[in-house]
């Protein structure tokens, strides 16, 4: 690739930010995708992804060398000390122009290639479509229909092509609303709950100082009578009071209270994303402390507001929530209705709906209320080079209030931190397509189906690594969350999750699953074990009947009965087997070879005998404890965020490269796949006829 000046550079120290009295020495690869640390004496290997490169520094000359700082958008900082000036400088042009490409067409998922035995292109694609997640709430019916207008995104170019309306809404009045709306959004549905209140979203209205639109007043009046529980309902303006009055001037704003009837308007008071953006900025800043004090941590992560932020965040997504679980009907906007609206809409409908706390449902909230309504992934995300003023954490700041949910209401949700924080890394890496581009019709335009991978193809592989042990699935149909201060908490799982000292070594949720796992596998077992011996029972008896028949002739019952005859096992039991020779050829029990495992084989036992031994053996009974495995068999180090994989059938442990396969064992009863080294997948296929 033309663009790597420098594709090696030897004897590199690396520090990061916690451990500066001991760097590593080891050679930097610079590829086309990635920059890889190599620490020959370790065997440790440090992997970053170009795209998730947030920032390059050259920092001043030192004694050692010319140091590099690069900044993570995973929140890895990490400082290299490249021996020579110029070969530095050729590593940071080079990393100027791979980290953040000027075309969109540039970017990793255009290139990027699994396994070919990994998942094919299409899978994921087709998991979810909006028409079905509006089935799943009973829509259209009789007060809310499909609108056809926006089919070539002709009425809003940033919405989905279907968009649901109340059914007395016209064509004038979708028109017209559109026209008065901020970027063409206007009021759409986006979730209906069970008892017919909704949650609709739009932009803010173009209304300035005196403008007002009779077709946009008339749209909201027909998305409260759709509500037949109350004669009243909420319009939420996501922004502080002040910022609304302050975009008046420019001729948008917020409705005029005057001209909307029953109506009630709230202002909830979340920042923009200029706030929210130098927000994170002070979290990392206080995360990067040298030799933080407790105060000075705590004062540093005060001052940044960020926990402030969450807090407003969860604090109007809960309104919203206790209205609709109330009866009544909410429509949302902020400035554009991309960012806040975003961030509310779908964390109302997480405390609402126990589908959406699945795994399956959680990304179809992100399908439908991110994707489908024109989150800004690439601008908010920094994909491609564009306006630094656009990049903004809105995302980031969804999973966050999610886990803080999550840490109030564990058994409520399916899914684990884990999954929270792969969704996070996948939205920046680019190395699938789902998250490129700004909203659906980007996403078309690109192809992106065709020509890239689909991260819930990627996820629906490793879905054993996302689940919460802790989770029960009749749970109440609505959470709520604890809005205390002392209840928001730093999520340290997530900006903190590279300093390796503070974090236990492995995460209880691991811990909690693995041993389900193993209680699941010896279950199975067990129950594969019972019907085996049950077979046995049954096998027995038969034989013993037989063999009582073969033995006692009607002439000789009385011979055998008599007085004389001798009480002795041994003696008998050899004379009914010699009495037996003379049976009849096709005998089940006349075999010169004849074991107690050949009794097993009855007619409804399809594995033959000699497969006994080797179905108990595939399972394993003892799996080694997790506790004081460092490293993997291919010499990869465990650290606190990777995941330690037993394999069911030698129960050692193993990293997420090694157990890459999933077979039913022959000792199971369920027959299900479960996972299996590459060297029992190995032995399994030899001994497979």
């Amino acid at each position: 690739m033309d663009e790597i000046k420098l594709a090696k550079v030897e004897n590199v120290r690396m520090i990061d930010r916690y451990n500066t009295k001991n760097p590593t020495v080891g050679t930097l690869y610079l590829t086309a995708t990635h920059l890889i640390f190599v620490e020959p004496d370790s065997n440790k290997e440090t992997w970053i992804l170009h795209m998730h490169v947030a920032s390059i520094e050259k920092l001043p000359l030192s004694t050692t060398g010319s140091p590099l700082l690069i900044r993570c958008k995973t929140f890895l900082s990490v400082t290299f000390v490249i021996p020579k000036d110029s070969e530095c400088h050729d590593v940071y042009t080079s990393l100027l122009k791979l980290f953040q490409p000027v075309s969109i067409n540039k970017l990793y998922c255009f290139n990027y290639q699994p396994n070919k035995d990994d998942f094919p292109k299409n899978a994921g694609w087709d998991y979810f479509k909006l028409e079905a997640e509006f089935k799943h709430m009973l829509v259209p019916n009789e007060a809310w229909t499909l609108c056809t207008m926006n089919e070539k995104y002709e009425l809003c170019d940033t919405y989905p092509r279907q968009i649901y309306v109340p059914k007395e809404a016209t064509t004038l009045m979708l028109i017209s609303s559109s026209r008065f709306r901020s970027k063409g959004r206007l009021p759409a549905l986006t979730y209906l709950h069970n008892n017919k209140a909704s949650i609709c979203r739009c932009s803010q209205p173009l209304s300035g100082f005196s403008a007002r639109c009779l077709e946009d007043e008339q749209m909201l009046e027909a998305i409260r009578k759709t509500n037949s529980n109350t004669d009243y309902m909420y319009v939420v303006d996501t922004r502080p009071r002040i910022n609304a009055m302050a975009n008046r001037a420019a001729g948008k704003g917020y409705e005029n209270e005057a001209f909307y009837e029953n109506i009630k308007f709230h202002f909830l008071g979340i920042e923009n994303i200029h706030v929210q953006r130098a927000s994170l900025q002070k979290v990392l800043e206080a995360c990067e402390q040298k030799s933080p004090t407790m105060s000075a941590f705590i004062n540093a992560l005060e001052s940044s507001g960020w926990l402030k932020h969450i807090r407003s965040i969860l604090d109007t997504s809960s309104f919203i929530a206790n209205a609709v679980d109330k009866g009544v009907s909410v429509v949302v906007h902020c400035s554009d209705g991309w960012d806040r609206t975003a961030q509310v809409c779908s964390l109302a409908q997480l405390m609402l709906n126990p589908y959406y706390r699945t795994i399956k449902g959680f990304q179809a909230l992100i399908e439908k209320d991110w994707l489908a309504f024109g989150h800004k992934f690439s601008e908010r995300c920094g994909h491609i080079q564009t306006d630094a003023r656009e990049v903004s954490p809105i995302f980031t700041q969804f999973l966050d209030c999610t886990w803080q949910l999550m840490s109030q209401r564990s058994e409520a949700f399916e899914f684990n931190e884990r999954f929270l924080l792969i969704l996070h890394d996948h939205v920046h890496s680019c190395q699938f397509g789902t998250f490129v581009g700004n909203c659906e019709k980007d996403r078309l335009d690109l192809k992106l189906a065709e020509r890239t991978f689909s991260l819930w193809g990627y996820m629906a592989n490793h879905l054993n690594e996302y689940i919460n042990p802790l989770y029960k699935p009749n749970v109440d149909e609505a959470i709520k969350a604890n809005l205390a201060p002392q209840c928001i908490k730093f999520w340290r799982g997530m900006y903190s999750r590279f300093e390796s000292g503070i974090h236990p070594r492995e995460p209880l949720g691991d811990l909690l699953l693995d041993s389900k796992e193993h209680c699941n596998s010896l279950e199975d077992h067990v129950q594969h074990l019972t019907k085996r011996i049950a077979s046995f029972k049954i096998y027995i008896s038969k034989s013993a009947k037989k063999l009582q028949d073969a033995t006692s002739a009607p002439g000789k019952v009385s011979k055998e009965l008599s007085s004389n005859e001798i009480n002795d096992n041994k003696y008998n039991y050899d004379k009914k087997l010699s009495e037996l020779s003379a049976a009849d050829d096709d005998h089940p029990l006349k075999a010169s070879n004849m074991s107690f495992a050949s009794l097993s084989l009855s007619a409804e036992q399809s594995s033959p005998p000699q497969a006994l031994p080797e179905e108990i053996n595939s399972v394993a009974v003892d799996w080694k404890p997790m506790r004081n495995v460092t490293t993997c068999s291919c010499s990869t180090p465990f650290d606190q965020f990777s995941k330690k994989t037993h394999c069911w059938r030698c129960g050692d442990i193993f990293c997420e490269r090694c157990i890459d396969k999933n077979v039913a064992l022959p000792g199971h009863d369920s027959g299900k796949p479960v996972p299996v080294c590459r060297g029992c997948f190995r032995q399994m296929q030899k001994q497979s006829p």
